[in-house]
């Protein structure tokens, strides 16, 4: 590697680096002494959400999570506004008003587009003998949030949050907050389903996740409007 090559895969580093704690995309340019150089950079936090569909309104996390589902582990792109606006079309409006989107109104959504999905009670260890995600319904101080199980990796849960991009939790500690024990998965077209992205491991930050579930039938799982835990 000749100097000039060595020196400019320093200053990529040093770019990236940067990047990290930028607020947005964009170029950084740099000078190495010998010439100019405009190196691409992602922030962390657009980064993140490289893979999750972010939520766009106060109560459509459970659209942005199919979405999510669809169009990163099934490879069907659908827009999260296009999932609310067809989801809320068809379900009963006033309780999607007052209390958001529930897992019923996911499977309906999903089942008209060709995938079977339904919740069922099951230890997380069989997504990782499976190799599929899952829906999950977590409570972050008393505001319950659909998020997506993205994957597993020794004592680690990744996952995917439409209001915070994506974060791994501990094992022991999601399988305490995880009290419903209800995984909404997808149980057809399991040749399409993506798991355990190693992209998705290098890019989620590790850290605590103060939440739990609460348990109930599916025309009750529900994602209420924006309360004290939301981003």
């Amino acid at each position: 590697m000749t100097t000039r090559r060595a020196r400019w895969h320093e200053i990529a580093a040093l770019a990236l680096a940067l990047g990290v704690g930028c607020a947005h995309a964009g170029s950084l340019a740099l000078n190495d002494g010998s010439g100019d150089y405009k190196v691409r950079v992602t922030s962390l936090k657009e980064a993140r959400f490289a893979t999750v569909v972010r939520q766009r309104y106060d109560f459509s996390c459970g659209s942005a999570a199919v979405a999510t589902l669809l169009t990163h582990h099934f490879g069907r792109p659908v827009r999260e506004e296009d999932v609310f606006a067809e989801m809320y079309a068809h379900g009963d409006q006033a309780r999607i008003r007052k209390l958001g989107f529930s897992l019923l109104d996911m499977r309906r959504y999903l089942q008209s587009h060709g995938f079977r999905a339904d919740g069922f009670s099951l230890p997380i260890d069989k997504l990782a003998e499976e190799g599929v995600p899952a829906i999950v319904l977590l409570n972050d101080r008393g505001y319950r949030h659909f998020v997506v199980v993205k994957g597993m990796r020794g004592n680690r849960v990744l996952v995917g949050d439409p209001a915070a991009g994506l974060r791994t939790i501990r094992r022991d500690r999601f399988e305490t907050l995880w009290e419903s024990r209800v995984l909404f998965v997808v149980h057809n077209h399991r040749e399409l389903a993506q798991f355990n992205n190693p992209r998705d491991w290098r890019i989620a930050p590790a850290g605590p996740l103060e939440l739990s579930i609460q348990r109930d039938g599916l025309q009750h799982v529900v994602m209420p409007r924006r309360g004290p835990g939301d981003v």
